[in-house]
């Protein structure tokens, strides 16, 4: 029988057509390609079997579509925390799983793994990169690694040292504006639009030695919105890299929540005056900065309830074992919930409570460092979080020494994007203080 004849398929000599023979080989390639893929969704399928998963919509969509970019979908979130209390499967679709994560046991192997283990999510993060371009925020493998090691040095205490008279004079900026607009009595302000401004004009003048006057501009006017295909100007892609609008969102829900608790805020307040008592001019030093414990916990605890973050993300470049021996497959998405996680009663007694005291060093014996992760933790942990540390109790001090701050009429509904906001603006009122309070 000649070598290439197929008369054994019923197909004839016609059959030994070149062009079969390449269909065949295709097919069996594609096979080979095909059939681990499919064994590895099936296997994985079975090890996601051991990860509970609340209600899908259907078959189709799974979950998608049930977390909103809303109050409601914080409220969600919440629940999940509540009902799983360490880790939940989440699908996206038929064939994308996604496994939730609201517990610092479980948060610990992804989060601590090597960059190389659980890198950054790109499906999540992509939709940054348009804006943010290839830094270190999303920048994986060897370029983050020499980003990260070029930048470490700029945020070292001795170079932060020196900025805290730059917050000093971008809040007494603030400031200004805030008592002309207050002039006539209390003054209603939107607490985001005016700290945004602020941080960014306190990082303008760090990073780049650069006064642009931007308080006394708006952010429609200094930063209009653009199209996906087009790309910020350096000094907006510099905002959210540096965490300039973290800080604010950081900094605005701290005034809200002492705003709602006036007492604690009061005690803040005698805590800075203490602290500056007989001092011209009022300006907070560096060294000041480990001198308000209480205004501290203030700040911690607000971080707590409204992390400027919700959420990291991380794709597994490898099986990661879970303390209770469930296996995170190789492939598949992390979804880390700061903000579960800090809301998670398992991990925080009574969580929708602002408490203060949960920070008291007395109080914190036992708790794992990973349950408090505003700043995320690991190899990736936020560079700057140090520096905006030290901006947020600059302003926070100096904002409580001259004016007391009041809760507006209307309640906030959050809004989680890139990071937590308020819809339609965070709203509260101030009175400057009289000379004579100090």
């Amino acid at each position: 029988m000649p070598l290439l004849s197929l008369s054994w398929l019923g197909l004839g000599h016609t059959a030994a057509s070149p062009w079969l023979l390449l269909l065949l080989v295709g097919a069996s390639c594609l096979l080979a390609y095909i059939l681990p893929q499919v064994y590895a969704v099936f296997e994985n399928s079975r090890r996601l079997r051991r990860f509970p998963q609340p209600p899908t919509r259907n078959w189709l969509f799974g979950h998608l579509g049930l977390i909103q970019s809303s109050e409601e979908g914080l409220l969600y979130i919440q629940s999940l925390s509540r009902t799983f209390r360490d880790v939940c499967c989440w699908w996206v679709g038929p064939w994308h799983p996604v496994i939730r994560i609201f517990h610092p046991a479980f948060i610990k192997p992804v989060i601590l793994a090597p960059a190389s283990v659980a890198p950054k999510d790109r499906v999540f993060y992509r939709f940054l990169k348009p804006w943010l371009g290839d830094g270190l925020l999303l920048s994986t493998g060897d370029k983050w690694s020499r980003h990260r090691h070029m930048l470490t040095p700029a945020f070292h205490f001795n170079i932060l040292k020196p900025y805290v008279k730059i917050f000093n004079d971008s809040t007494n900026i603030m400031h200004a504006k805030w008592q002309r607009l207050a002039s006539q009595g209390s003054a209603r302000l939107d607490m985001f639009e005016h700290i945004s401004l602020m941080t960014l004009d306190s990082l303008q003048k760090c990073v780049f030695s650069f006064d642009s006057n931007c308080q006394e501009m708006n952010m429609a006017r200094l930063c209009p919105m653009r199209t996906s295909e087009q790309r910020l100007t350096p000094s907006c892609l510099e905002r959210p890299l540096s965490g300039h609008d973290t800080t604010a969102s950081g900094l605005s829900w701290i005034l809200y929540n002492l705003a709602k608790h006036p007492e604690y805020q009061e005690r803040c307040r005698q805590e800075v005056r203490e602290l500056l008592r007989d001092r011209e001019p009022e300006e907070i030093e560096w060294d000041d900065l480990a001198q308000l414990p209480f205004l501290t916990m203030c700040i911690k605890e607000s971080l707590r309830l409204h992390p400027p973050a919700t959420a990291i993300s991380r794709c597994c470049t490898q099986d990661i074992m879970l303390p209770d021996g469930r296996v995170i497959p190789k492939g598949v998405i992390c979804r880390i919930s700061i903000f579960g996680t800090h809301h998670n009663p398992a991990v925080w007694p009574d969580p929708e409570v602002y408490n203060p005291f949960r920070f008291d060093a007395d109080n914190g014996e036992g708790r794992s460092p990973l349950a408090f992760i505003p700043f995320s933790a690991g190899p990736r942990n936020c560079i700057g979080q140090t520096f905006a540390m030290s901006e947020m109790k600059v302003a926070l001090a100096l904002t409580l020494l001259r004016f007391r701050v009041l809760p507006d009429d209307k309640e906030p509904r959050r809004k989680p994007e890139l990071i937590l906001r308020a819809e339609g603006g965070l709203w509260l009122r101030v009175e400057p203080l009289s000379a004579g309070a100090h």
